[in-house]
């Protein structure tokens, strides 16, 4: 029997530590894996070959998600060759400061990777996406986006952006086979979370730990298989019972 075709997958942000954990979980389920980076395109190229490496099919796409044009540019090429059926939009940016010393750069830059990044790339995928009458999209989002954080109102109107926007999306697409949900991550074991001291996640998270990246992928993967095709609309967090 022909082996069959690997459903594609586009995540953004793959050069960072979840992005990266995602990549390697749809990899190992068989997916093509999309690997998108804009300012660290040499890390995502080593995931990439990491990939191929140990089996697994995947490409790498440059470009920068807050850019309309850029973005359709660079996936035009790529939806040629097929649909895109699995989107993780995982791209985002801090800028911390309290509100009232907050510039309008700091202000936008969040919610332009975020959130209008969604945009500019969910929109190209969209009627490729319908056609085939299949589809997963995932929003990588925060537990700031459901309880705020001091010095993060700009991320976290970014992610909550995120959120509303997901579940409006849904509705719009659910009778075309395709689900749209949002992760929203506590304190993971990252390079961002370094931040946070033993004392800050005792004192933070029930559960006493950092969770680890390979989690937060195991919860998208599960989002974006077969099994999670009655599961759309929802943010679902992995915090390890911070609310």
């Amino acid at each position: 029997m022909p082996r069959p075709v690997p459903r594609r997958a586009l995540v953004t942000g793959a050069s960072g530590a979840i992005g990266a954990a995602i990549c390697r979980r749809l990899a190992a389920d068989g997916c093509h894996v999309i690997c998108h980076a804009h300012t660290r395109p040499d890390e995502a190229a080593r995931l990439v070959s990491e990939l191929m490496q140990a089996g697994g099919s995947a490409s790498l796409c440059v470009f920068d998600v807050t850019d309309a044009h850029a973005a359709a540019c660079a996936l035009a090429p790529v939806l040629a060759e097929a649909p895109i059926q699995i989107l993780v939009h995982n791209a985002g940016v801090h800028d911390d400061a309290v509100l009232a010393g907050m510039t309008p750069e700091q202000w936008r830059r969040p919610l332009e990777v975020s959130l209008n990044g969604f945009h500019h790339v969910a929109q190209p995928l969209l009627l490729p996406m319908i056609r085939t009458r299949w589809g997963r999209i995932v929003s990588v989002t925060s537990v700031a986006g459901l309880l705020g954080n001091r010095g993060q109102a700009n991320y976290a109107a970014a992610k909550a952006g995120l959120h509303a926007a997901g579940k409006s999306l849904a509705l719009e697409v659910a009778s075309r086979g395709i689900t749209v949900n949002a992760v929203a991550p506590g304190i993971i074991a990252t390079p961002m979370s370094r931040v946070f001291g033993p004392d800050d996640i005792a004192r933070l998270v029930p559960m006493g730990r950092a969770g680890d990246c390979r989690e937060v992928a195991d919860l998208v993967g599960f989002l974006v298989s077969d099994q999670a095709g009655y599961i759309t609309g929802q943010v679902i967090s992995i915090n390890g019972g911070m609310i």
